[in-house]
């Protein structure tokens, strides 16, 4: 049995941080698992020693704390090592999405400015398309190794506050472009004690991390899972065969489920008698799936579905807390309020609405972000009077639950991605052939809503497969618009002001 003791330090309550949190699980279980990618596993110990030399080698390099380091991969083991490093080294990691469009990496990357990225060999192509001016870049594989190899695998004994951010996720911009949404130490230790405590998850219970770890529903979870000293089970993606072989070996009490994917994978493990060894909780966002979808996997999983509500920004809150019971098709999605947080549903001047009444929802609490990355003018009015501003619309119950209502900003939602309008609207205006194009939503059945187009145009020799090219060079594949409609300026329904009705023009939609 390794032997090994956490610095003395390490538990003061100003240095409750991922990293120092992490450090001081290692001595309870040194040789337990705690990242296992296929044949390649870490134990605590060795994902302690390779996180800390990894810390120390970017701390050579002159990092300083706070700075941001940006980190371009798929699912790999490496993905844990360099976020519980940046956690050590007081640096803020940017998770890239490695499926944007030029455009929008280079946006994202430009708006952190990080000093490093750490990069799939893979997907460094991408990096030199975007050509932008770096500190260093580092290619995971031999490069990777090397960096790290001639640092000292010491703990990085440093003052972080629990206040400091540690990863920027994306999220899709109202304006066109995403947002960098900054979580600190403190909201991601919040976020995995709020999962704990809301669905009763044992210690060292295990995690599949399938969805992308730069999305919030992989961090989140998997950085809880090893402060509870799990197991996190790394998939890249949905791969069927990889996700069967974890459920037939390994409980857990949670396993997500996302839209787009529910139905066909609960055929597949249907059609192969697929014996799962033990699932508590299944699903997540309940309302982008076929509610005759949300029975059949919980009689798949023989467990209950999560009818969860939260966000990026907010965590589990404001709402994830009520389950759908197995083979039941749910008459309705009402859902029940998070723990740890205080909610208020409002009007638009700020008024708390009574009971029965639409509002926006205004949050505060531990999980919550701390803002998006040089945004202040966004800032000011998403946090104003002192709470966040969803622009998620619910209305309480007399019972006390809630059921969604709208969104204060017209927005899309594919399989579980945030798309706004103006994304793909900029990119098309951007073309001189383009007078006017205006995106809404269609429902669908796979991903619940998908983007579809009306455009005017200014070239009559324009045409569909132009615009579509647009789009393969410039959005990623999920915001690129599945119909285009072309129509006169007339026939757009405005309103007295001369603003689009989106909602009147998503009635004309035909059907897919």
């Amino acid at each position: 049995m390794p032997s090994y003791q956490p610095s003395h330090n390490v538990l003061s309550s100003r240095r409750a941080t991922v990293g120092a949190l992490f450090h001081s699980r290692v001595p309870a279980n040194p040789s337990q698992r705690a990242v296992v990618e296929g044949a390649r596993v870490l134990s605590y110990l060795e994902l302690e020693e390779r996180s800390n030399r990894l810390a120390n080698a970017l701390l050579d390099t002159g990092l300083a704390h706070g700075d941001r380091i940006g980190l371009l991969s798929r699912n790999c083991l490496e993905y844990m090592e360099v976020e519980l490093a940046a956690a050590k080294a007081g640096l803020i990691l940017a998770c890239l999405n490695w499926r944007l469009g030029d455009r929008e990496l280079r946006h994202c990357i430009t708006l952190v400015e990080p000093k490093v990225i750490i990069a799939q060999a893979d997907l460094t192509e991408s990096l030199d398309r975007v050509d932008l001016p770096l500190h260093q870049r580092i290619t995971m594989g031999a490069e990777y190794e090397n960096f790290m190899a001639a640092a000292s695998d010491n703990y990085p004994d440093l003052d972080i506050d629990p206040e400091d951010g540690l990863v920027i996720l994306y999220t899709s911009g109202t304006t066109g472009l995403p947002k960098g949404a900054l979580v600190s130490h403190r909201a991601m230790v919040a976020r995995g004690m709020c999962f704990t405590s809301e669905f009763e998850v044992p210690i060292g219970d295990n995690f599949c991390a399938w969805p992308p770890f730069y999305h919030m529903a992989s961090t989140d979870q998997a950085l809880g899972t090893l402060l509870r000293g799990g197991a996190v089970h790394v998939v890249d993606g949905y791969e069927p065969d990889r996700l069967i072989e974890v459920l037939e070996h390994e409980k857990m009490h949670f396993f997500i489920l996302m839209p787009g994917m529910v139905r066909p994978f609960t055929e597949i493990l249907k059609a192969r008698n697929v014996r799962i060894k033990g699932v508590n909780i299944c699903g997540a966002m309940a309302d982008l799936v076929p509610r005759e979808d949300i029975a059949a996997a919980t009689l798949a999983f023989d467990a209950p579905y999560n009818n969860s509500f939260g966000a990026t920004e907010t965590g589990m809150p404001p709402a994830s807390s009520n389950l759908i019971p197995i083979g039941v098709t749910p008459t309705n999605l009402s859902k029940r309020q998070s723990a740890f947080c205080d909610l208020r549903l409002v009007d638009p001047d700020d008024n708390e609405v009574p009971v029965g009444t639409p509002g926006e929802v205004a949050l505060r609490g531990p999980t919550l972000f701390s803002g998006y990355w040089n945004a202040d003018k966004t800032n000011a009015e998403d946090f104003r009077n002192g709470w966040f501003h969803m622009g998620d619309v619910l209305r309480r119950n007399e019972d006390g639950t809630l059921d969604y209502v709208d969104r204060v900003k017209y927005m899309i939602k594919s399989g579980g991605e945030n798309i706004y309008p103006a994304e793909i609207e900029q990119v098309m205006l951007a073309d001189a052939r383009v007078h006017e194009a205006v995106v809404v939503r269609r429902p669908d059945r796979k991903w619940s809503e998908v983007p579809v187009v009306f455009v005017v145009p200014a070239d009559p020799a324009l045409t569909a497969d132009d615009l579509m090219d647009l789009c393969k060079k410039n959005l990623s594949s999920y915001k690129r618009p599945k119909d285009i409609f072309f129509v006169a300026e007339a026939d757009l329904p405005r309103s007295t002001t001369g603003k689009v009705q989106r909602h009147e023009l998503e009635a004309r939609v035909p059907a897919a």
